[in-house]
């Protein structure tokens, strides 16, 4: 098979702003194209860490007004501590303090293996009402080797100074300690603030995140 080689000077490389390359029929091959909706911001992995924060500015973080949407994906997310939840919060000043006001709900799915226990239900314990600490993403996450938590949560224009930071989670974990039980939980609420949320940080209420990434992506208007 033959290799087709091209002069360089043949190709039209001006950049133009916001815009990519791509491969089209034309003579010189080549055309600018939007960015896909969806672009990776930055992955944080965790070993033996006492929280995972994504601020603002800092280590190549962006969480301004650039995504009007930001997800966060959580994949193999794994406690050193046993019997221990995973948690969140928000800042709005670039990270000092992790304290915003946030009014929550929570309710959760499970399923035994043995099916000795099905339930959905709502877990009053693990909302917040106008409360400033940190909301509850998981409950009771064991340690043991082939224990893990993954999902996502998707946090809605944090960078507004008029309204509130309204989010949405959902996430998944097996505890083999619990009769090999599958848990399912779904949390949503808002920050009830109107200053720029810049900063959010994840760590479990009882010991270090040993291992498992965060990856925080922004999402374009369509």
């Amino acid at each position: 098979m033959a290799l087709t080689k091209f002069n360089y000077n043949s190709f039209d490389l001006t950049t133009a702003a916001s815009k990519g390359l791509a491969f089209n029929s034309s003579a010189n091959g080549f055309e600018t194209c939007s960015a896909g909706s969806m672009t990776l911001i930055k992955t944080l992995t965790a070993s033996s860490s006492a929280n995972l924060s994504f601020v603002d500015g800092s280590s190549s973080v962006v969480l301004d007004n650039t995504y009007p949407v930001y997800l966060f994906k959580f994949i193999n997310i794994h406690p050193a501590t046993d019997d221990t939840n995973f948690l969140f919060n928000m800042s709005a000043d670039s990270g000092s303090n992790y304290n915003v006001t946030k009014t929550t709900t929570f309710f959760l799915s499970e399923h035994f293996a043995d099916n000795g226990s099905t339930q959905l239900a709502y877990q009053t314990a693990k909302d917040l009402g106008q409360g400033t600490g940190f909301q509850s993403l998981m409950h009771d996450l064991g340690n043991a080797n082939d224990e893990n938590l993954s999902g996502e949560l998707t946090l809605f224009n944090p960078s507004s100074t008029t309204f509130v930071k309204h989010f949405i989670a959902r996430t998944q974990a097996q505890y083999y300690g619990m009769s090999n039980a599958s848990f399912d939980n779904y949390i949503a609420g808002y920050g009830n603030t109107t200053s720029a949320v810049d900063a959010v940080q994840f760590k479990m209420d009882s010991g270090n995140i040993d291992a498992g990434t965060i990856k925080l992506y922004g999402i374009k208007d369509s």
